[in-house]
């Protein structure tokens, strides 16, 4: 077997759930950031709806491949998909209210808008609470 190959076996392994949940995270992301960006940039949509519409597009594909492929959980549709909204909105509350308010006393530190750098520091804090969130709660009957 190639190092290569251990070592996606090994970061893939069923007790690793926070890799797991990294990988499916840059996957829904991508879809978030792409969405936000395309929607507050080239659209001028503010900056909650944005933020809002983007990651709600994240989560529909987070809900789906951390239910099955990070934590495998048994949980059904329709209770962890309550759960899941009620974890994903608290965190989308708090991560993105904070870095708001957190941008608007750093942003002249950065070569960014406050607005960019309040998506940035939203995405950093929401992925943490998130996965607290969907390990503790949503996904809690799950064995990775």
């Amino acid at each position: 077997m190639t190092h290569i190959a251990l070592l996606l076996e090994i970061c893939l392994n069923q007790t690793n759930s926070f890799i797991r949940f990294l990988l499916v995270g840059v996957l829904n992301t991508l879809v978030g950031l792409s969405t936000i960006f395309l929607l507050m940039d080239a659209l001028a949509v503010n900056y909650w709806l944005s933020t809002f519409i983007g990651n709600g597009a994240g989560a529909v594909i987070s809900f789906l491949l951390n239910r099955t492929f990070t934590f495998k959980s048994g949980v059904s549709l329709k209770k962890g998909g309550v759960l899941f909204v009620a974890v994903i909105t608290l965190c989308y509350t708090v991560s993105y209210g904070t870095s708001e308010w957190l941008s608007g006393h750093l942003y002249h530190l950065f070569p960014v808008s406050q607005q960019n750098l309040a998506v940035i520091l939203g995405t950093c804090i929401y992925t943490v609470t998130n996965y607290i969130g969907q390990k503790l709660i949503v996904f809690k009957q799950a064995t990775g």
